[in-house]
């Protein structure tokens, strides 16, 4: 049988674990905390933090494990990939690639090194050195930590007299007390934040959704609902296809999954802003298997234990799709969620976390979310009328 040391423990491991038990393989979780949900669902739970590269390791070693993957998880990604490298496991790059891949210092840098659109951006570890460097940067500015997933951390930035504030804001969030500025670049219509493959480095699965964003909530740059097919132009679609691969081909990535956000911007140029070699949070995953059939998460599973991909291709989306992260504008109680009877028959399906009575955050973070909705349309234009005016088809009702 097996073994696959899965790194996290959140809910959004859950379809990797079924997809892992589907196959026959023993299922290992690893993190710090044990009431963590994917662990009542895996065969084995070893109570270690996965940034500690060495200890993770020392567990994989003891256990004998086939493969091992972060999905949905950024602190576990590099660990994975040390791990991966040093016993020689099947992995989706060198530990070095990913590295690059998931600092977003060094991913800026690289991009820059190599031709790549991409903003003004420094990464620093002192507040100081940060404070001096405001003429370097175009006017509005993003500070975020280097190594945070989920939007943690992140703010906007109009004046350099709120540059300090924002900056030990970031620094709250991060492992490795290092935080990024860059130039914030005004999109046009939606960002994208989607999952796409690789094979043997060659980008066999792309995808392009249109990633939106709650203004009234805690945290405005917290993504609270995604639709497919993307509003990014045809141009520009094929333009980031081209260079998501050559960007692969360069860091020499091999087969795996891929959390990639991108934008389309008012200046006519299009950037990569991540390319995380995970899958994403949020089930975008999940997501791809209703709107295209193609099984990404099955197909990472497989991979990391150096089996065979199996139907990974380009395929059509089957109809408009959106998912919305169901959330609450605020703190408060649970009571219910409202669902109007306009969209009924536009659900797919409908999974709430948590219980009327229980405490609700004000979505401050992807930790904040409460549940999902998946929503099918037969056109962008019914999609786009309930996404732009979503009160007036649901809505999370606090006691």
């Amino acid at each position: 049988m097996k073994k696959l040391l899965l790194l996290g423990g959140s809910r959004y491991i859950l379809p990797v674990i079924e997809a892992a038990h589907n196959l026959g393989y023993y299922v290992i979780t690893c993190d710090y905390l044990p009431d963590n949900i994917a662990h009542k669902y895996s065969d084995e739970y070893c109570n270690v933090s996965i940034i500690d590269k060495e200890a993770v390791l020392e567990v994989a070693m003891r256990l004998k494990v086939d493969g091992v993957m972060s999905f949905a998880c950024d602190p576990g990604v590099v660990t994975a990939a040390y791990v991966a490298e040093k016993m020689g496991l099947p992995h989706s790059g060198s530990y070095k690639s990913v590295s690059i891949l998931q600092n977003k210092g060094l991913f800026r840098k690289f991009l820059a090194d190599n031709g790549f659109n991409v903003p003004v951006a420094k990464s620093y570890t002192n507040v100081e050195d940060a404070l001096k460097d405001i003429e370097l940067f175009n006017w509005p500015i993003i500070v975020k930590p280097t190594d945070s997933a989920g939007s943690k951390g992140v703010t906007r930035v109009d004046a350099p007299s709120r540059l300090r504030e924002s900056i030990e804001y970031a620094l709250s969030f991060s492992h490795s007390d290092e935080f990024i500025i860059e130039d914030f670049l005004e999109k046009v219509g939606a960002s994208s934040d989607t999952d796409s493959f690789s094979v043997n480095g060659q980008l066999k699965f792309v995808s392009f959704s249109s990633q939106r964003f709650d203004e009234n909530c805690e945290n405005p740059y917290t993504p609270s609902a995604y639709s497919w097919p993307s509003t990014i132009s045809k141009e520009h679609r094929e333009e980031l296809t081209g260079e998501i691969q050559r960007l692969l081909t360069l860091l020499d990535m091999k087969t795996s999954i891929y959390n990639i956000e991108v934008r389309e911007c008012t200046n006519g140029k299009a950037y990569i802003m991540e390319c995380s070699p995970r899958g994403g949070g949020n089930r975008l995953a999940e997501m791809l298997r209703y709107a295209t059939g193609v099984d990404l998460i099955t197909n990472a599973v497989r991979a990391a234990v150096g089996e065979p991909v199996i139907d990974v291709e380009q395929r059509d989306y089957n109809g408009c799709w959106a998912e919305i992260i169901l959330h609450s504008d605020r703190n408060g109680v649970f009571d219910s969620l409202w669902i109007s009877d306009a969209i009924k028959d536009n659900i797919v399906e409908r999974d709430i976390w948590i219980e009327s009575g229980d405490s609700v955050g004000g979505f401050s973070g992807a930790n904040e979310a409460i549940g999902t909705l998946v929503l099918k349309f037969n056109t962008q234009e019914r999609l786009l009328a309930v996404l732009d005016d979503q009160k007036k088809y649901f809505n999370v009702i606090l006691k």
